[in-house]
């Protein structure tokens, strides 16, 4: 027998179903101009970092790089957070490109040509985890209190509790979006400090807008689902 009253959207969620929600469990307040606010007052910045292949150069050259980089970290007064991510070669913008190109060209033997190729390279895509790349990303936390490297290294479960009493009042996503921009500039100048570093060593680096770090974390957060819905407008 059915009870019309026992309706789902009815029925009162218990405080631990509140409780654990992905936006209680997750230590981020916003994200806003390129920079991550995080519950506690923090800040963080994330660099896309190009790879460097050691085993290309002989060993008078992997010695001094190996020797640079040593220099650069032992110079950082701050600390940072280094993320390597494995993940399969996605190429949809390759495509899109591939598939606009062959549009225009008249030659029929060469768009037919053009087709098979882009037929292959679909049927690459399609098997994801067919070829695999490495990411590297480099993550530069700020805090405006002095104890920063212990606001850093707290425990896991500090950090937990942390992130379960926060509560974005009105008032406390003011007080964060004032202290954020207050920091700002100190905080841009440190990302700007890691920037030039790897310059110095040869490795490029591109800090990531608002957009890049929403795509970055959707897809860490859900590696199963469609890339192309990681797209933050």
């Amino acid at each position: 027998m059915a009870f019309p009253f026992w309706n789902q959207d009815n029925i009162k969620k218990t405080s631990t179903e509140n409780l654990f929600t992905t936006e209680t469990m997750l230590p981020i307040s916003e994200i806003r101009d390129g920079t991550i606010i995080l519950k506690d007052g923090g800040l963080r910045g994330i660099l896309k970092v190009e790879g460097l292949n050691l085993d290309l150069k002989n060993a008078d050259e992997q010695a001094v790089v190996l020797e640079q980089y040593k220099r650069f970290l032992n110079g950082l007064d701050f600390p940072i957070q280094i993320l390597v991510r494995n993940t399969y070669l996605d190429l949809t913008d390759y495509l899109w490109y591939v598939r606009k190109n062959i549009e225009w060209i008249e030659n029929m033997a060469l768009k037919n040509q053009g087709q098979n190729y882009l037929s292959f390279l679909e049927s690459i895509d399609n098997r994801q985890g067919l070829i695999y790349v490495k990411e590297f990303y480099i993550i530069i936390p700020f805090y405006a209190s002095e104890n920063e490297t212990k606001q850093v290294n707290k425990s896991r479960r500090e950090k937990f509790l942390n992130i379960l009493n926060a509560k974005d009042s009105i008032e406390l996503i003011v007080d964060k979006y004032r202290s954020f921009l207050k920091n700002q500039q100190q905080f841009q100048t440190r990302i700007n400090l890691i920037i030039d570093g790897l310059q110095g060593l040869n490795i490029q680096s591109e800090q990531l807008n608002t957009s890049e770090i929403v795509s970055l974390l959707f897809r860490m957060y859900n590696p199963l689902l469609d890339n192309s819905q990681a797209t933050a407008e």
